[in-house]
């Protein structure tokens, strides 16, 4: 790698994945890179992430993995041709970071680690010669068009042969993706989508019992059923856990995009839960139907389905005495136990967000149209997914075609 280049500079703004990811691409092309990041170190989002196991990709086969992108799934899909979650695996491998598909498919870090990942990464790209500004705050652009930057030292103005924006969504704004910039990409004339929350919670409005008593709890397993706006029933079980305001989960944040945008056209919506995924309903009856002698009704229950705890105190929360003792309703409530949801928690609480610069404002190669020279990357464009790895990978991927694109664009290939 030459220590310097006679082609115009790249200017990343934002050092999460798809900003590094983009700087190291670029650089590969030779050209000179600098990332600026507003808080003191990069990474911070992922790092947080990565708490509990770094969830880095999927391995599902790729016409499915695709899919998971709903709506996007055409122009993630384009993305993924140039870099997809096997080459993120052979990405860390070269990082000497090994990576293993876990039971449920996802892929880890053979140690479960996000930092040894990102200090070797950082380290590397230090290496190659990528220069990092920290505590530097984009703030626009000035009229003339050059880079509005806030610094420890005051402000200051920039210019670049081209910029990558990789700026991060609205979701946990307290790391540096508060969305701030959606303002001054709208005024210079790129399509923005308002940001909203995804893979997120949603309130319910609990009885204070029942939120005082199991908030906090698992359900597990459960199947959740959710008609969409098409009228399409989407079944899947899986895990969730209740929360003192309503329900939040691996399993809801599959289908919290319909759940959402259902609620934000009506009001609210409803979906029902399955208690008992592993029994069918006829079954329920003909043991529920046993005689309970002198056993009271919730042990009865016990006895015969196994339902208790937070199981329990769902179905006492949702039907009346009557409705309780009466078999028949118990046994169907069971199997579709009815939740109205009216809001979704908000953005900040959000582990991502969808909306951002909607991807017919770009090109291809991921440049803005309305900004020739100007790129963006990663969650602050509009698309969304479920977690599992979907998210970074896109992330990556995303960054990756940006930094090409960018070296492309400054003649560097």
């Amino acid at each position: 790698m030459p220590a310097s280049s006679s082609l115009p500079g790249l200017i990343i703004i934002g050092g999460g994945p798809a900003g590094l990811m983009a700087a190291e691409t670029a650089r590969a092309a030779g050209v000179e890179v600098d990332v600026y990041e507003a808080k003191g170190s990069v990474g911070r989002k992922f790092l947080i992430a990565g708490k509990g196991g770094m969830n880095l990709t999927h391995g599902e086969a790729k016409p499915a993995f695709v899919q998971r992108y709903g709506a996007r799934a055409q122009q993630v899909g384009a993305w993924l041709e140039h870099f997809d979650a096997d080459a993120l695996r052979a990405w860390a491998r070269g990082l000497g970071v090994e990576t293993f598909v876990g039971s449920s498919g996802r892929v880890f870090p053979s140690d479960l680690k996000a930092a040894p990942l990102l200090r070797g990464w950082v380290h590397r790209l230090r290496e190659r010669g990528v220069r990092f500004h920290v505590h530097q705050r984009w703030l626009g652009w000035t009229d003339d068009g050059a880079l509005r930057m806030a610094t420890p030292d005051g402000e200051r103005s920039m210019q670049a042969g081209a910029v990558v924006l990789a700026l991060g969504g609205g979701s946990w704004p307290q790391l540096g993706s508060d969305g701030a910039w959606q303002p001054w990409l709208a005024a210079r004339g790129a399509a923005v989508a308002p940001l909203v929350p995804s893979n997120c919670g949603f309130d319910i409005g609990w009885s204070e019992h029942l939120a005082s008593r199991f908030a906090g709890a698992p359900l597990k397993p459960v199947a959740i059923y959710f008609r969409d706006a098409k009228s399409v029933e989407h079944t899947r079980q899986g895990e969730c856990v209740m929360t003192a305001t309503g329900i939040e989960g691996s399993l809801i944040y599959a289908f919290s995009g319909p759940l959402r945008d259902a609620i934000a056209a009506h009001g609210g919506t409803t979906l029902a839960l399955d208690l008992a995924p592993d029994r069918p309903l006829e079954r329920l009856r003909r043991d529920l139907a046993k005689p309970r002698g002198s056993h009271s009704m919730s042990d009865h229950l016990r006895r015969q389905t196994g339902l208790t705890g937070v199981k329990a105190a769902l179905l006492h929360e949702v039907l009346s005495r009557e409705q309780f003792y009466d078999t028949e309703v118990l046994a169907r409530t069971i199997k579709r136990l009815p939740l109205t949801l009216t809001r979704a928690r908000p953005i900040a609480e959000a582990i991502s967000s969808a909306g951002g610069v909607r991807l017919e404002a770009l090109d291809d190669q991921l440049m803005l149209t309305a900004l020739p020279g100007v790129f963006c990357a990663g969650e602050m464009l509009d698309w969304e997914a479920p977690t599992g790895g979907y998210l970074l990978t896109a992330c990556f991927a995303s960054g990756h075609l940006a930094g090409k694109s960018a070296a492309a664009w400054l003649g560097a290939c």
